[in-house]
């Protein structure tokens, strides 16, 4: 069986060895070595280790004191929505660029109002945003800014990781993505004040015996910091696998209608996180997973369905989103995976066209 990602698991004797440093302290909560690395390795100023990509999201809205309308891509996974939604905001969905699959930053004005108090962008696919064109606006209308980057840890624009730009970004360190601590996810930001917010929200608001605001438990553990730090020794070597069977797909599929060659990119490493394809029509696409399910093969629709269209979400139309959405199918990616299976994918793929 061949499922569309699979996590990746260090050296045991590495992690027990680690888990031994955290076991002979009888000490399990964080606030450590796995943050000081992970600022070093990405160059940014603050970065809270959390419990999930989730709560992540949510405590950067609380942090910053977002409330009202927020600008946001129907092109993400829920949990984006979602956290909006929990915290009292209400999604103004704006369409995506075609190309990218991210915002379309030439459609966001249209949108802002009196009521609109923040933007909430997501990297999609560990691809970037129109960074400029977004940050443009947010400082001409004083909004505040978040990207999610739950799918861009190791990429980088401009010669920076794409994890540092806005007011914050969150990423999520779920077992599924390239850098994982089994569950578990960061904020990050660059500004010293909202960074305190940051660190009081996701400890229950409290420093000390003093209690400073409303907070939650938004911390990981260290048994979790263990399996981030071990993985991030053999990143290297886990983004260069990648690479590897991001090329032979491309390769295989090279005079297909399902390569896709992203325009406007310039400035721009990126991490191998996916490899996406794009149908003709959504039939064509139920065909090619019929076939790949067959041969025990699971790729996932991924984003499916596009966000405007949620049953508990007021619908507005998005319909390059909604479009997209229908007929992109993310293929099997994972460290490890085999050349003989990317090829036997690739020819289901074919005969489905």
């Amino acid at each position: 069986m061949i499922n569309v990602t699979k996590a990746y698991l260090p050296d045991i004797d590495q992690y027990y060895q680690l888990i031994k440093r955290a076991w002979d302290k009888s000490w399990l909560t964080n606030n450590g070595e796995l943050e000081s690395r992970l600022k070093e390795f990405l160059g940014v100023k603050h970065l809270y280790f959390c419990s999930n990509g989730t709560i992540a999201l949510q405590i950067a809205i609380k942090a910053l004191g977002i409330k009202g309308e927020v600008i946001t891509t129907p092109f993400s996974y829920v949990a984006t929505t979602n956290a909006l939604l929990w915290e009292g905001c209400t999604p103004v969905f704006v369409d995506i660029d075609p190309d990218t699959f991210c915002i379309d930053p030439d459609k966001i004005e249209a949108s802002i109002n009196s009521e609109t108090t923040a933007i909430l962008a997501t990297h999609v696919y560990g691809y970037p945003c129109n960074i400029e064109k977004i940050e443009l606006i947010a400082r001409k209308y004083k909004l505040k800014l978040i990207y999610d980057g739950a799918h861009a840890f190791g990429s980088q624009f401009s010669g920076r990781s794409l994890l540092s730009f806005g007011n914050i970004t969150t990423c999520s360190f779920h077992a599924t993505k390239l850098f994982h601590t089994a569950e578990g996810g960061c904020i990050i930001t660059n500004n010293d004040e909202t960074a305190e917010q940051i660190r009081l929200i996701r400890q229950f608001g409290h420093h000390y015996d003093e209690y400073h605001r409303p907070g939650i438990n938004g911390k990981n553990s260290e048994l979790h910091a263990a399996m981030g730090l071990c993985i991030l020794d053999d990143l290297d070597k886990i983004l260069e696998d990648r690479k590897r069977a991001t090329q032979s797909y491309s390769s295989l599929l090279e005079g297909t209608q399902l390569t896709r060659k992203l325009v406007g990119l310039t400035s721009f490493e990126y991490n191998y996180a996916y490899y996406p394809v794009l149908f003709e029509s959504e039939e064509q696409l139920l065909n090619a997973v019929q076939r790949l399910n067959n041969d025990k093969i699971y790729p996932r629709r991924y984003f499916y369905p596009s966000l405007n269209t949620l049953p508990f979400i007021n619908y507005t139309r998005c319909s390059v989103s909604e479009d997209i959405a229908s007929r992109v199918l993310c293929l099997p990616l994972f460290y490890g995976i085999d050349e003989s299976d990317i090829n036997r994918i690739c020819r289901h793929l074919k005969m489905s066209l």
